[in-house]
């Protein structure tokens, strides 16, 4: 297929050009779509930084940000999300989703490799494909060099020119007994202790750089950390740390010894959780981009909210041990006991007693966790967001990333991609607005004078009052922009592409080496065809009396080297979240890539 030509609303990281597909021919091309509140589109910026340093001569990666929440439509926005994650490619912003529309993409992320003479020659959703990648551009190099059609040379990217400031995209702060503000400051990738006043800086943890170095505060290095827990005295004094870190981006733990300023790892391997083992000895279990932390001592010990696979852990610091607490890695919206609930990008924690507030970005819910048991106090569902006060049951909330609790006993919400400070109350169950206009913030602390306010996207902390105003927003309802796709009612065949990289094979060693999960929202959707099996093709039944609904398809694929005596293996795994249309003259067919040619 020849690639589309790339239109959008603006670019990033060009110095004000707009390079086209034309200008590029003798190149090697990768469309990145992402969106900057997936997880797994972080994850895969990652990924792709040691194939850009790999192939930079001849490999031109662009982004293509095509948003899924209103807030992430916005100029402002991107721009912001672009010097956040360092992202160091040209970047076109997609705002209306047409180029997703043309390259007929289905998920975030979603990665389209476009040959030197402008063909489309592989597809892959989801994350896990660095591999895959170097080896088809690899062969792409060879085929082009061999043919005399690759260009090598030259850079389209041009940095943005930074501000300096104290601090750079924080995320969460927490105050020490003795009134000190600690703030993860995430860009910076550094802890910054601050004094009681929030402004003079006491000292940092961490050099600046990323990377995972243990040692003294000032060698210690971290990739944008993000939550912050204090362990209790007795604790900390037996494990020789106080503070735990949730080393976002890293994969890992970090304790940090707030007497001698020494930083250690205490849990994970620096390897992403893809698959296997998800409790022993810290040490050795992957983790996958923790993002906040609390001690929860119902619980036992430190809760994780581990946003990378939409679950919760438990870390024991005592016993250096950690398990998994609830969720299942679906992610969604389902409320019951711990082991089987859904979550979905949990990325704020906050303990009231007995109870554990959550923050639930990608779901734009607040929930709670009370006696082995997972409820729902506001939102509905992956796709329904906005900015509505009243009943809880009617409020909107857009990809929240922060909870606390206020001394009221009311919870407050960083409402983070409304700008906004919104406060539940347990007892009325209604939800007001008590603060806007705020630059994403995304964590909350709680003082004897103030609500402090972790504004990210201003790179700063803001103080409210402990007991402001609510104001009533009436705001509409949104849902998730994507193009739906038409089906028919009735028998459908859903199949799931993929196919194993150059050199590798599908891993049947241990059994079937795929997995394919299929729901519905809503679940009336779906009248036969759903739950789990190992086949990637699958007949389906959709209900006759609906007009439209999302489909929601968990596929998963091992594939190993196939000739290597020790032979690599790997697991590939995608969420989609289809909206589809039923129409009487629709295709009885649908056609998700995993990885293969376009």
């Amino acid at each position: 297929m020849r690639a589309p030509e790339l239109s959008g609303d603006g670019w990033f990281n060009t110095g004000g050009t707009q390079p086209t597909l034309a200008e590029l021919r003798g190149k090697i091309v990768l469309l990145d779509f992402w969106t900057s509140g997936c997880i797994n589109c972080l994850h895969v910026l990652d990924e792709l930084r040691p194939l850009e340093a790999e192939f930079a001569d001849v490999l031109v990666t662009i982004g293509v940000h095509s948003p899924k929440f209103l807030h992430e439509g916005e100029a402002a926005s991107v721009e912001a999300a672009v010097r956040r994650y360092e992202v160091h490619h040209p970047v076109l912003s997609d705002p209306k989703m047409e180029l997703w529309s043309q390259y007929a993409v289905k998920a975030w992320p979603t990665l389209v490799v476009i040959d030197p003479q402008g063909y489309v020659v592989h597809v892959a959703a989801g994350e896990g494909h660095a591999e895959a990648l170097r080896r088809v551009i690899s062969g792409l190099v060879a085929e082009h060099e061999a043919k005399g059609t690759l260009r090598r040379g030259g850079s389209l990217y041009v940095p943005v020119e930074e501000q300096q400031s104290e601090l750079k995209f924080p995320s969460k702060a927490i105050a020490t007994a003795e009134g000190r503000i600690l703030v993860a400051d995430t860009a910076h990738h550094s802890i910054v202790e601050f004094a009681s006043d929030g402004e003079t800086v006491v000292r940092r943890f961490g050099s600046g750089e990323r990377g995972s170095a243990d040692g003294a505060f000032d060698v210690a290095t971290f990739a944008e950390p993000s939550g912050l827990a204090l362990l209790p005295a007795e604790v900390a004094e037996r494990v020789g740390y106080h503070l735990l870190v949730a080393d976002t981006a890293n994969h890992l733990l970090r304790g940090v010894n707030l007497g001698n300023g020494m930083v250690s790892t205490v849990a994970g391997t620096g390897r992403q959780w893809r698959d296997g083992e998800t409790g022993g000895p810290a040490r050795e279990i992957d983790l996958t981009s923790p993002w906040d932390v609390v001690w929860f001592a119902p619980a036992g010990g430190a809760v994780v909210a581990m946003a990378g696979n939409h679950t919760l852990g438990l870390f024991d610091p005592v016993e250096g041990a950690i398990t998994r607490y609830a969720g299942t890695t679906v992610e969604g919206l389902r409320d019951g006991v711990l082991a089987e609930a859904f979550f979905a990008q949990t990325s704020g924690l906050a303990v009231q007693g007995n109870r554990l507030w959550l923050a639930d970005a990608e779901t734009s819910a607040l929930r709670w966790i009370e006696d082995g048991e997972v409820h729902t106090a506001v939102g509905y569902d992956l796709f329904t967001f906005g900015h509505r006060d009243g009943d809880a049951a009617d409020a909107l909330l857009q990809h929240p990333l922060g909870v606390a609790v206020l001394p009221d006993g009311t919870i407050a919400i960083a409402d983070t991609y409304n700008g906004a400070i919104r406060r539940y109350d347990p007892e009325t169950t209604k939800v007001g607005t008590i603060a806007s206009g705020l630059a994403e913030p995304s964590g909350l602390l709680v003082t004897d004078e103030a609500l402090i306010v972790v504004e990210s996207a201003g790179h700063r902390l803001t103080a409210l009052p402990l007991s402001p105003d609510a104001a009533q927003v009436a705001g509409d309802a949104h849902e998730v922009r994507r193009p739906p796709s038409v089906l028919a009612p009735g028998e459908v065949e859903l199949t799931v592409v993929f196919t194993p990289p150059p050199g590798e094979k599908l891993d049947d060693r241990f059994g079937p080496s795929t997995r394919l999960e299929i729901s519905a929202s809503p679940p009336e959707l779906l009248v036969d065809g759903g739950g789990t099996g190992t086949e990637l093709t699958r007949k389906i039944r959709l209900a006759e009396g609906l007009s439209e609904g999302v489909l929601q398809v968990v596929a998963q694929a091992a594939s190993c080297d196939s000739d290597a005596e020790h032979p690599v293996c790997r697991v590939t795994r995608q969420d989609w979240g289809v909206p589809v249309r039923l129409t009487a003259d629709g295709p009885a067919e649908l056609r998700l890539i995993l990885a293969g040619a376009g």
